[in-house]
């Protein structure tokens, strides 16, 4: 009985040591339930449905492997079914070969975060897009990532470089794009770096020569240019892999342990180091389609444990020893397409067993049908140099050529010089003489040299947010697919407004307006900088502008939560805003009115309000877009500034004064109707044409608006 008494309390204290290890806390259930969700519950996840199991019980397979230990989650792999990497992606969800518009890259992240014990984390096929963000840093214990095979853009966020207990960091086809970052030597336990199939541009980074843990190093398939340093430093590298890049120097020197070489398809030249015959543990090198030359190094084909060697596609020349000794293990070689003669040796003859050689496409001595004629392999000689007479004539011509090359040049830049001056000055001659003929343009040369006239109001909305700077058409085409349809947002009296993500990762909204042929580039430009300069937290902020023939494109940051009015009808699916919440956007809009009436010199008036351009942010921050347009797309006198305008005789023209009232009057009432459209709901909207025609129409409006000007006038 005692014996027995003792067996069930070990079963006992067994099974609360196995609870006690394994079993998950409820908090990583619903985080693992949360990454379901917002994975858009794929197959793969479906044997979570079962809440009544304990999910770290669940048997690994090759799509789902979960680890827990101590009640938490340890390591995290999924592989989904999703393309590897869609074709003609630019930055927005595709229906089927993706995650929907609705997910989010950022809130993804956050959950996952909340994995603080997470060592391994794999998400491979997956369909996620979108930026990168910098919050990854936040799974400090990540020993392993790996994203690949999804739609991953922007730049690798530089956070990464505090993981420092990251082993293996794969991000292998995506979108990343930018430099390649050169921090990898804060990864002190580094040892496989694959980012294959991006868009990453620059030079090798020079970080990578630091980071002596690494074992593989695969960066192919990016547009890596420039030189290739040496990487002998590197003494556990086995794997190198950068091929498909622009690489233009001469070959590095290599470790000795290296095991895989891949640098194919670059622009590498010069001859192969003399240092790769000591590459006693090379199994398989590829230098194909480069610019190699010199002679073919007959060391290679002689080394222990070479396998597969292909040098196709170079320049190699000269001729290979008949009596080579090739190594044992070596079944492919590739030596074709070069300026090789003479014979091949014994070793690579077709009756050498089952090794594959080929080598057509050079000058060799046998095969002759596929072999070009000997002469063609011989570098063409140098040319007898020119007698002592010849010379002198040359460096005269040569010298003749340069001056008169000078001249034009000269005489170029002073007609250059001589056309923009006078344009300059008879831009400011037609300044000033509007601004002595008190011209109805609405802006005098004063406030148009002079617009940095800006309230402290406007300089904290400038605060944290960036410069407005001049875009190039071409990036702006890159941004949109070059403005494909499927990018427009929408097309108003203003032009097409489309959606577009910038080369480094961020999302744009681009508005398309056709210029005024009324305004000189030069003038165009200080209206630009005007509207640039309009500043203000609710106000959606212009990130720049591009100048092209008759066209003007305004680039906005993208606000991505929708409009107003979308949130004041019942049968939108988004959750309708309480009254309260209204109010607090209502408040924003008129903060950002009253700036842009009060809050700069000139100031900006009828700014086309509607509850369609207010737009909310992602933390439900209202901002108003479409403002200020009537600056750069509107004539000169309908241009929405302020100013006072007086006649020759010193009186105030009336008209104008009361035409500056209509456009303040334009904005209020078009406030009013957005507050109405609050109370009661959007359908007000539909009613508010036939309204204002009524009401602003009649003597006695302009009898009253007359009244209070002169009152104005009076006051002044």
């Amino acid at each position: 009985m005692g014996h027995c008494s003792l067996f069930l309390l070990s079963c006992l204290l067994w099974s609360f040591l196995i609870t006690g290890t394994h079993q998950l806390q409820s908090s990583q259930t619903q985080v693992l339930l949360q990454i379901r969700k917002h994975l858009e519950y794929p197959s793969q996840l479906e044997i979570w449905n079962n809440h009544g199991m304990d999910l770290c019980y669940l048997s690994p397979s090759t799509q789902v492997n979960m680890k827990c230990q101590n009640n938490v989650v340890t390591e995290l792999r999924i592989v989904g079914d999703k393309p590897a990497k869609v074709k003609n992606f630019v930055g927005f969800a595709i229906p089927n070969q993706t995650l929907s518009g609705s997910f989010s890259m950022d809130s993804f992240v956050t959950t996952l975060s909340r994995l603080t014990s997470l060592r391994v984390l794999s998400l491979v096929s997956l369909g996620i897009w979108g930026p990168l963000p910098d919050k990854i840093h936040r799974l400090s214990s990540l020993e392993y990532l790996d994203l690949s095979s999804n739609n991953l853009f922007g730049s690798i966020p530089p956070k990464i470089s505090t993981m420092v207990k990251l082993q293996t960091l794969n991000l292998d086809d995506n979108f990343f794009n930018g430099t390649v970052p050169n921090w990898f030597d804060s990864l002190s336990n580094l040892t496989i770096l694959s980012i294959r199939n991006n868009q990453l541009k620059g030079a090798f980074p020079s970080s990578i020569q630091r980071v002596t843990t690494l074992v593989d190093l695969i960066l192919s398939g990016n547009d890596l240019s420039g030189k290739l340093p040496n990487l002998d430093r590197l003494s556990k590298l086995n794997v190198l892999d950068l091929s498909g890049n622009s690489l233009d120097s001469d070959l590095p020197s290599m470790p000795k342990g290296l095991v895989m070489a891949f640098l194919s398809n670059n622009s590498l030249s010069g001859e192969v180091p003399g240092q790769y015959s000591q590459l006693s543990q090379l199994q398989h090198f590829d230098m194909s389609f480069n610019e190699l030359s010199g002679k073919l190094p007959a060391s290679l084909l002689s080394l222990p444990n070479i396998s597969y060697l292909n040098l196709a596609s170079n320049m190699l020349s000269g001729s290979l020893p008949v009596h080579l000794n090739c190594g044992s293990k070596l079944q492919l070689v590739d030596i074709s397409n070069n300026r090789l003669t003479g014979g091949l040796p014994y070793c690579l003859s077709t009756e050498s067993g089952n090794r594959v050689v080929k080598f057509g496409g050079n000058c060799l001595s046998v095969d002759l049908h596929h072999q070009h004629a000997e002469s063609s392999c011989i570098d063409v000689p140098v040319k007898r140099k020119p007698s002592g007479e010849k010379k002198i004539v040359l460096l005269v011509g040569v010298i003749a050529g340069i001056f008169v090359i000078i001249v034009l040049l000269a005489f170029g830049l002073l007609m250059v010089c001589k056309r923009y001056c006078h344009l300059g000055i008879s831009e400011q001659h037609l300044l000033h003489k509007a601004a002595q003929e008190k011209s109805v343009t609405g802006f005098s040369s004063e406030i148009l040299s002079n617009a940095s006239f800006i309230s402290e109001a406007a300089n904290l909305g400038i605060q944290g947010r960036p410069a407005c700077r001049s875009f190039t058409i071409e990036e702006l085409k890159e941004a949109t697919n070059n403005f494909n349809n499927s990018a427009i947002l929408g097309d108003g009296s203003h032009g097409k407004l489309y959606r577009g993500t910038l080369e480094n990762g961020t999302q744009v909204a681009i508005r398309c307006i056709p210029s005024s042929k009324k305004y000189s580039m030069r003038n165009l430009k200080l209206r630009l900088d005007l509207l640039a300069r309009l500043r203000h937290p609710h106000l959606v902020c212009l990130l720049g502008h591009c100048i092209d023939v008759n066209k003007v494109f305004l680039v906005y940051e993208y606000v991505s939560n929708g409009n107003f009015r979308a949130y004041l009808s019942e049968d939108n699916p988004r959750k309708v805003l309480n009254w309260s919440e209204r109010l607090a956007v209502l408040t924003s809009i008129a903060k950002a009115i009253h700036f842009l009436h009060t809050g700069v010199i000139p100031g900006s008036f009828n700014n086309r309000l509607k509850a369609n351009n207010i737009l909310l942010d992602e933390y439900g921050i209202a901002k108003l877009s479409d403002y200020g347009l009537s600056i750069v797309s509107e004539a000169a006198g309908n241009c929405g500034v302020s100013s006072l305008i007086i006649r020759s005789n010193g009186q105030p023209c009336y008209e104008l004064l009361i035409e500056q009232m209509e456009r303040l009057e334009d904005d209020v009432c078009s406030f009013g109707f957005i507050l109405l459209e609050s109370l009661v709901g959007p359908s007000v909207s539909a009613r508010r044409d036939k309204f204002l025609l009524d009401e602003l129409v009649g003597a006695e409006t302009l009898e009253l608006k007359q009244n209070i000007l002169a009152m104005c006038i009076s006051n002044h």
